[in-house]
């Protein structure tokens, strides 16, 4: 193992100086009122086991006993009630604050360099649900079977995430419980996000037709975005108007996707729906052969005008909603416990879906800037992990890693 090989500690030490979460991760929120273990141990380590991809409780108490303490750079060991009680009491806050400073830095250090506009993608998903009837959270939604008995809850979340940039990183979640929608949780989530990152941070918000809202849309604009929505039949009068007018003409230009022929129609002379306060609506519609031999065809309204964006750019913009479905969802539920629920108490799953956050945007942002910087070459993020485990098998210093303590959270 060389010296200039990848390891958590150097990942860290970039964390720390390049990021600029020194700060954050001396005080991270803890809520606790007599800690007795250091809250920077336990939040590194559960950053740290991320990036790890060991996504359960059980996985970081074991970790932390295995010899590797010193290498993950943690004073104390402790025990998985100890991250419960710990993520129970903390405050999501700092999180949240150092997520968006963490994406804001990234901007200013060039990662984003070459890149014309700066995209939000907003989504709803999945996260994790439990078979227990009883013991509920206020995130809990219970579905039940054809007859109406309840089998369970399950939990649900809108991410938000950057995208358009060649870089995705996730920046904060908002979960829904009973009652609540995907639409609503959206709406809180929008704002809060624009405020953190600035007003001029980004540029547009691409989302699917869930969110082709008037209220949505006029809420966008308000915060001085423009707006890339999927239409479908949700928007029944404009829909078939769209499809109407573009079945009755050519395609007004073809361009090339992955090697792929895309035809495509644009149209600016939309009228606006009741409660919209667009002065008009423009409709991009896209069809082409996808290589598994099915026809894509997507129609998206925006308020992009056409004097401002070709239609070749507005096409890239709507395809980069892919970016939080595969960079975004299917990584954090297949390589990092987006579904899995390591303790039941809803600020503990919030203060969870965090920290997975901030892990892969540490990760990400390590992988793919700085070890990327001069003639490296890129490495995924498979390879980056082989690293990383190697690096915490080299044999242990003489002192040995720190005595387990059993003393509480």
């Amino acid at each position: 193992m060389t010296k200039r090989a990848p390891s958590i500690r150097k990942v860290r030490d970039y964390a720390k100086s390049s990021l600029g979460l020194g700060s954050y991760l001396r005080r991270p929120g803890d809520g606790r009122s007599r800690p007795q273990i250091s809250a920077t141990d336990v939040v590194w380590a559960q950053l740290s086991c991320q990036i790890l991809q060991k996504t359960s409780f059980h996985d970081v108490e074991r970790l932390v006993r295995s010899g590797v303490a010193r290498e993950l750079t943690l004073n104390q060991s402790f025990s998985e009630d100890t991250l419960a009680y710990f993520n129970a009491r903390m405050d999501p806050q700092p999180t949240r604050a150092a997520l968006a400073a963490t994406v804001r830095r990234a901007k200013r250090n060039k990662a984003f360099r070459g890149q014309a506009r700066i995209g939000l993608a907003i989504d709803g998903t999945g996260a994790g649900h439990c078979h227990a009837k009883s013991k509920v959270c206020e995130f809990c939604r219970p579905y039940s079977d054809d007859k109406g008995n309840v089998l369970g809850h399950k939990h649900e979340l809108v991410m938000a995430t950057v995208v358009g940039v060649g870089l995705t990183l996730p920046i904060d979640v908002e979960p829904y419980g009973q009652g609540d929608c995907e639409l609503t949780a959206g709406r809180r989530l929008m704002p809060r996000v624009v405020a953190a990152l600035g007003s001029r941070f980004a540029d547009y918000v691409v989302a699917d037709a869930k969110f082709a809202c008037a209220q949505f849309l006029n809420e966008v604009a308000e915060l001085g975005l423009y707006a890339v929505v999927r239409l479908k039949d949700n928007l029944p009068n404009l829909f078939d108007r769209a499809t109407v007018r573009f079945n009755s003409r050519a395609s007004d230009c073809t361009i090339e996707h992955n090697g792929e022929p895309v035809e495509i129609w644009d149209d600016e002379t939309f009228e606006p729906w009741e409660g919209l306060q667009w002065r008009s609506v423009r409709v991009l519609r896209y069809r082409y052969r996808s290589p598994k031999g099915e026809v894509v065809d997507a129609y998206w309204l925006t308020n992009y005008c056409q004097h401002s964006i070709s239609s070749r750019s507005l096409f890239r913009l709507a395809k980069s909603r892919w970016e939080i479905e595969n960079q975004g969802f299917n990584e954090a539920k297949t390589r990092h416990g987006l579904e899995h629920i390591c303790h039941h108490d809803a600020n503990a799953l919030l203060v969870g879906w965090l920290l997975l956050l901030l892990g892969l945007v540490i990760e990400r942002l390590y992988r793919l800037c700085f070890l990327h910087r001069g003639k490296h070459p890129r490495i995924s993020a498979a390879d980056l992990l082989v690293l990383l485990v190697h690096a915490l098998a080299r044999p242990p210093s003489r002192a040995g890693p720190p005595r387990a303590t059993a003393v509480p959270a």
